[in-house]
Order: C-alpha cells, then structure tokens, then sequence
C-alpha cells in the first residue's frame, strides 16, 4: 500500500529554516546521507512546491553534486528516476526528466499521483506539507532532528495542525541527529 509521507528536517525547538531561511545547521554527514538514501529506495513518487523543486533539481542538473560522495551518488540516481510533481502556479514549465506541473495542490492531484506511481510518495517542502497535512492525506510523519535551536523561521508544522501519532521508529546518528518516524493514527 503507498503510503504518503512528510519527510523534513526540524531544529529542537521545531523549525525547518531560521528567521533568515538558512537550513545550513540541517546538513547531514555522510552516515545520515546514507540512511535517508536507503529509505528514498522506497519512493515513487516525490510531491513539491516551486522552491523545493528549485532546491532539488541540482540532483539532475549540477553534476557535481553527485560527485560529492558514493551516498550522494546513490542518491542523486534514485531522485533522478523516481517520479516528480511540482506545484506551482508560477513556474511555467519544469526542466528535469519525469517531472510534471501542476497548479495547486487538491486532493484530486494527490490521488492522480497515488494512482499513476508505484512506491510510496514523499511531500517535501514545509509550505506543500502543511496543506497535505491539512487535507489529512499525510501517513507518516518522519523527523530528521538536529542538533540546534534557532529561535525561529519556519515551523515545522502549521499552527492549529493536531495529530495522533504512534512512534514506528528511531534512529541515532553519531553526528547528533535522531530521526524519529510516527504514523499518522486516524
């Protein structure tokens, strides 16, 4: 069964990005590149907004990002075969293979991905994530915690967003992340 997953790296005291938008303080070191490549071995699909997408493309576009180690290598190989869905209302058209445009995140976009991929579908972007959260398609909930506090930015979750979640998951790396993996109960 595809299972629908919000995937995203959260500071302690629960942000994505800083008051400047800076993630630097979210870079994984090569033992965490490696594990987050072995579960993107299970994605079909990935659902993003405009400037993730933007962010991402490098794995398709820029070769030397691949070149950086043998994870990043792998990694770039799975982002480049696995099926991309960007929605955008103000990009016109996208530049990588197997990636298609769509105006607005519905719940009938979501479903037309389910339907067409095979394997399971991450929601990445914190902007994109909130309305799947939001339209209650989202089944897992895996954080990637680092190791700081940043005193603001971009929340991790929407305000007013409640969830039941039941830990599946825990892991610690020697760097000081944990990634922790709930699903989603309903």
């Amino acid at each position: 069964m595809t299972r629908i997953i919000y995937s995203v790296a959260s500071s302690l005291d629960g942000y994505n990005s800083d008051p400047s938008g800076d993630f630097s303080w979210a870079f994984p070191d090569e033992a965490v590149v490696a594990a987050l490549t072995a579960d993107a071995e299970s994605v079909g699909t990935y659902l993003m907004g405009r400037r993730m997408y933007e962010t991402m493309a490098i794995w398709e576009t820029d070769p030397s990002a691949a070149e950086e180690s043998p994870e990043s290598e792998k990694f770039a190989q799975i982002w480049q075969r696995t099926e991309k869905v960007v929605f955008s209302s103000t990009l016109d058209d996208v530049w990588t293979a197997r990636t298609r445009l769509e105006p607005a995140f519905t719940l009938e976009a979501v479903e037309r991905a389910t339907a067409e991929g095979c394997g399971d579908i991450t929601v990445e972007g914190r902007t994109l994530a909130a309305s799947a959260l939001r339209l209650g398609v989202v089944d897992v909930v895996e954080l990637l915690v680092c190791p700081a506090v940043v005193g603001g930015g971009t929340r991790v979750f929407p305000d007013g967003l409640s969830l039941n979640l039941r830990l599946v998951r825990e892991r610690r790396f020697d760097n000081g992340m944990v990634q922790v993996t709930y699903d989603v109960q309903r």
